[in-house]
Parts: C-alpha cells; sequence; structure tokens
C-alpha cells in the first residue's frame, strides 16, 4: 500500500536532501515535496511550491494541494526546527500521525521546556523571560555574570549572546529587542564541557541514544567566527565523562512527551561533575552528526529517522563500532575564498581514515555559519586516532579571504 508523506524542506540544502533521499527510498512511500526552491535532483514524485514556508496558512494551502492531487495525506515530516510546530499544527488539522502540537510546542520554546525538564527534577540551566531592561538586570543580580541571552524559539546557538557585563547587557537588549510583546530567554550560563546527546524514540521508548562531544563548545564558534573546532563521537562512551547522561537524557523525553522522533540534546559536564541540560531540539541533529552516528554505529541514520518518523518503527538494535569526528573549516577575516592551505598535508596523513569532505570553494563568499565554509570527516576504531586526526586538521588546514 503507498502512503503519501508530505515532506516540507523549503530550500534544497544538501543535509535536507539526505534526509528527503532516505524517505523516498521507503517502500511504499509516495515523496511529496512541499517546497519554496525546487532542488534540481528529482527527489519528489510531485512537488507543490510555498511562497512563505514559515507561514501556517502558505504550508496548508500546499498540503491541501497535494491532497486534491493525491488523495489522503498519510504522514507529514521535516527536519527543520522553525517548523516542527507548524508540521504538527497540520498533522491536526488534517488527521495524520505523528508530534501533536503542544508537545512540539514545548520542545520549540526553551523556557516552557526548562518548565517542564525543571518541574520534572531534572537539571537544567536557571533561566527566565526577560521582557524589560527591570526584569533582565533582576535575573542578572540572581545569577550573576556571564549569563546567556536569546530568543525563547532560537535554534542551535543562533542569536545567542553571552552577557559579561551591565554595559553589554543593554547592547544585547537593544539587539534583541526585547519588549512585552517579544521577551528573551535570559539563562544562567553553564560552563565545563559541552556533549550533545541524540535519541531515536519509536512508540515511547527510546530505541537508540548517542553522545559526542564538542572542541569548542558551540556558543564559542559562534562567538569566534574564526576558530576551526570539532565534534568527536567517541567509541566508547560508558566512561565516567558520560556517567548518567543516557537515563538523564530519557527521563527528559519522557518528561517532554515525546511519543515518536529524533531529538537533539545539549548538556554540560560541569568542573563539579555534575551535569545539566541546555536544551533540547525536536530534529535531527546538525554538526554532521547524524553522518557521524552512522558510521559509529554501522548503520544509515538518515534512513532510521525516517524509519521512525514514516513506518513507526526501529530497525536496530546498533552496536557502537567506531570513533567518528568531524573537523569544521573556517578562517579570520571575512569576504571570499582566497585560499585553503594544507589540504595536501592532511591528504597524507588522513587519507586512510578519510569518511567525507567538503573543502571550501574557491572564490565562494564566507558562509556566516559555524558550520563554516567546509568540514572532513575521519573515523577509526581508536578513539585516539581520530582525536590526533581533528588536532592536526584544525591546526594545519588555514582558509584565507580576500
Amino acid at each position: 500500500m503507498t502512503q503519501n508523506v508530505v515532506f516540507a524542506a523549503p530550500f534544497p540544502a544538501e543535509v535536507t536532501q539526505r534526509f528527503a533521499r532516505a524517505a523516498r527510498q521507503l517502500d511504499g512511500v509516495r515523496l511529496l515535496g512541499l517546497v519554496h526552491t525546487a532542488p534540481q535532483e528529482p527527489l519528489y514524485h510531485d512537488v507543490e511550491r510555498v511562497a512563505e514556508p514559515l507561514n501556517p496558512a502558505s504550508l496548508r494551502a500546499g498540503v491541501e494541494a497535494l491532497a486534491r492531487r493525491h488523495g489522503r495525506i498519510d504522514r507529514i515530516v521535516g527536519i527543520l526546527e522553525a517548523l516542527q510546530v507548524q508540521l504538527a499544527e497540520l498533522r491536526r488539522d488534517f488527521g495524520v500521525p505523528g508530534t501533536k502540537p503542544e508537545i512540539a510546542e514545548i520542545f520549540r520554546d526553551k523556557a516552557k521546556m526548562k518548565a517542564v525538564l525543571s518541574k520534572a527534577g531534572l537539571p537544567v540551566a536557571r533561566s527566565r523571560m526577560v521582557d524589560s531592561r527591570k526584569a533582565a538586570f533582576e535575573f542578572a543580580e540572581q545569577v550573576g555574570f556571564p549569563f546567556v541571552l536569546k530568543p525563547p524559539a532560537g535554534m542551535g546557538a543562533k542569536s545567542t549572546f553571552r552577557v559579561t557585563s551591565g554595559p553589554q547587557l543593554d547592547q544585547a537588549l537593544k539587539g534583541l529587542g526585547a519588549r512585552a510583546s517579544g521577551p528573551m530567554l535570559a539563562e544562567e550560563f553553564l560552563t565545563g564541557r559541552e556533549h550533545s546527546f541524540e535519541t531515536i524514540t519509536v512508540g515511547g521508548q527510546v530505541r537508540l541514544s548517542s553522545a559526542s562531544d564538542y572542541f569548542p563548545t558551540c556558543l564559542e564558534a559562534v562567538e569566534n567566527p574564526w576558530i576551526q573546532w570539532a565534534c568527536l563521537l567517541p567509541r566508547d562512551i560508558s566512561g565516567e565523562e558520560y556517567e548518567g547522561v543516557e537515563a538523564l537524557g530519557k527521563a527528559a523525553i519522557a518528561a517532554l512527551g515525546l511519543h515518536q522522533g529524533v531529538t537533539h540534546m545539549e548538556w554540560f559536564r560541569r568542573p563539579d561533575g555534575s551535569v545539566a541540560i541546555g536544551e533540547i531540539a525536536l530534529r535531527p541533529p546538525g554538526a554532521n552528526i547524524s553522518l557521524m552516528t552512522g558510521v559509529a554505529h554501522g548503520m544509515d541514520m538518515y534512513r532510521a529517522w525516517a524509519r521512525a518518523e514514516i513506518d513507526g518503527a526501529f530497525d536496530g538494535p546498533y552496536v557502537r563500532q567506531k570513533a567518528v569526528g568531524s573537523a569544521f573549516l573556517r578562517g579570520m577575516g571575512g569576504g571570499r575564498v582566497a585560499s585553503v592551505r594544507g589540504i595536501k598535508e592532511i591528504s597524507e596523513r588522513a587519507s586512510k581514515y578519510l569518511v567525507e569532505a567538503q573543502l571550501p570553494v574557491l572564490g565562494a563568499a564566507k558562509k556566516d555559519t559555524y558550520e563554516g565554509d567546509g568540514y572532513i570527516v575521519v573515523a577509526d576504531e581508536d578513539t585516539e586516532v581520530v582525536k590526533g586526526l581533528l588536532h592536526d586538521i584544525v591546526n594545519t588546514v588555514r582558509v584565507s579571504y580576500s
């Protein structure tokens, strides 16, 4: 029996298309694209263009058009965090199974999320919604500097400010425009080692979990757009650094009420050894973590996402077999990529460990994302080998702009 699956993918980014390919390859799937800009490759059986891809009314009209052409819609999916609430509302409106709007809203609104996690007794950063200068400075007095200021529905580390003083707080409030109709989330600044924790949940049960490390933290990468940084999935995550994290992550999923889907959680190991949750997103992770999770476990994470979201199924269990790391390539300055040095030296060192690479393109404009202008992914059974490779890459490759 054919399933009509609507995949909301406004723009044809390569990472989005990997998930779309996996969905299309499932047995019995007719993949229907809801797009602003259609991809060049024939990913979808049919496409409906929407002028405003985040607008609920535009999305609803697009689904209605696809339903008129193909009949009942069986699934509505997408990987972008900014779309999760709208997709949940479409599922409700069209009688389609999947995450409900009230659950998606808790994941999207970081203040609500932290309230739910805190009520469940889980360790989270202290936070408060601030809609005025007075409220912001009251929070500063409570937790001290530094702390973090960001939109309550932020994604990753975008539009996130580390505030270290009163004058800087005034500047951040002005830049973000905190007001009664648009409050900001003030949050305790978590220190220590930053990690992520990913899950696949099916039938209300976490079926796969994985942890990774950031070098340095994501916020530091955002604050310093020249830093070349790395994400590492160690082969063994049973050690002291990860103690208690699996139980914490599963408890968070249960508290948030997720029945089915993929999540990405940021967490910190504080200097005193305690752990705290940063936030959780109802979407696959960025920073090549989906690719690396598949390599680490000898499986296809994109397919696993599609099986969970579309078929409500999980094909595991999977055993962690390798350590995998991704180094992100960036440099100082701005403009366009003028040169990339050190590739030959790294190729000689890393070629037999190479999983995938996307090198900066000469003449291309510098990207404004923390993932930079390119990356190199390496893997080995020995975590220390992968750590050494990542260290060599970020200290050897040099990207220049003009």
